[in-house]
């Protein structure tokens, strides 16, 4: 599975109706619900706002609205696309305005996996990695070489806190944890000792 990392809306015009689609990451259905009800507020002169969403790790949580439009013209041909693409942890949400020409119903799911296959050609997107996100006090005179191992390793810091010592925080792949632990534990003689949080 992928996720996304980034994306930009793309727009097309069938029979004078005009179609913006977007992809964007949202890693549970509430999230990809409420980047749908912002979408609706955002387009709010807009006839329909119809989404899919696939979240998960394995891609099994799967969500999808016609809002409106003729049952499986819409919400169902977008999910479709995601399904082909590979990603997890995407919402592609689809705005139309009519322009006063009807699709028919072959015509709408024609038009709605057209716009969803045109937002996601432009994408980038990665491997979804697990990831394992770890927590550990480091000495000051230690602070330089442990952040050199930590970059080495692919660490991300989310969070430091300069107090007695320095707080890290963050999240490596989780394949790559017992390796910075024994570096850790090395670097230090044992006293840097990682805790998953």
């Amino acid at each position: 599975m992928k996720i996304l990392l980034d994306a930009s809306p793309a727009e097309i015009i069938i029979k004078k109706s005009r179609f913006l689609s977007e992809a964007v990451y949202a890693d549970t259905p509430e999230t990809a619900r409420e980047i749908w009800r912002m979408r609706k507020t955002q387009y709010d002169n807009g006839g329909h706002i119809v989404y899919a969403f696939i979240v998960g790790p394995e891609g099994n949580i799967l969500g999808c609205s016609d809002d409106g439009e003729p049952s499986g013209t819409a919400g169902r041909p977008t999910l479709e696309v995601l399904k082909g693409s590979g990603l997890t942890n995407v919402i592609l949400t689809t705005a139309r305005w009519f322009g006063g020409i009807k699709l028919g119903t072959g015509g709408l799911v024609h038009a709605y996996t057209a716009s969803a296959q045109a937002a996601l050609e432009n994408i980038r997107s990665r491997e979804l990695v697990p990831m394992k996100k770890l927590e550990f006090s480091v000495p000051y005179s230690l602070y330089e070489p442990v952040k050199r191992l930590l970059e080495s390793a692919a660490f991300e810091v989310e969070q430091e806190n300069f107090t007695e010592e320095v707080r890290i925080r963050g999240e490596l792949a989780a394949e790559q944890a017992p390796k910075l632990h024994a570096a850790l534990r090395d670097l230090s003689a044992g006293k840097i000792q990682p805790e998953e949080c």
